[in-house]
């Protein structure tokens, strides 16, 4: 059997979740800056994963030479509001004395984060399951 696919698969998931740990990361460092200089407001981003697999268990299992995981990784900015809180004395204030900062959801952040680190940890275990019955073969292979 060739475990290759087993540590694609695990790498694949772990290049994933952390790079949906430095969005989060990047998001909630930025959550509380108002407007750039140049006016710009920071928008949210979200890391989207497009699959490079095929759609199906069957199609998958008939083609086990392809290379398993996402195959394209990005990030995409979040349409959120600006929140809007009152600073009167602040020197990006409105007239009303609002300043506007960017629409990152705190609560939702830390989920996202502690998400992305169990499932980190979990491809991690999965690899090292995958390196164990690797070497164990190995070793029953080597006793002949």
């Amino acid at each position: 059997m060739d475990y290759s696919t087993a540590f694609q698969i695990s790498a694949a998931g772990m290049t994933l979740e952390k790079a949906r740990v430095d969005v989060t990361a990047l998001n909630i460092a930025n959550m509380n800056t108002s407007r750039a200089p140049g006016g710009t407001l920071y928008q949210p981003l979200r890391v989207v994963a497009k699959p490079g697999q095929p759609a199906s268990f069957a199609a998958a299992y008939e083609a086990l030479g392809v290379q398993a995981g996402p195959q394209d990784v990005h990030t995409e900015p979040v349409l959120a509001a600006p929140r809007l809180l009152h600073e009167p004395g602040h020197p990006q204030a409105d007239e009303r004395g609002f300043v506007a900062y960017p629409g990152v959801n705190h609560s939702a952040e830390m989920v996202n984060l502690v998400s992305a680190l169990r499932a980190y940890e979990a491809n991690v275990v999965a690899m090292n399951a995958a390196k164990t019955m690797a070497l164990k073969a190995l070793d029953i292979g080597g006793q002949g």
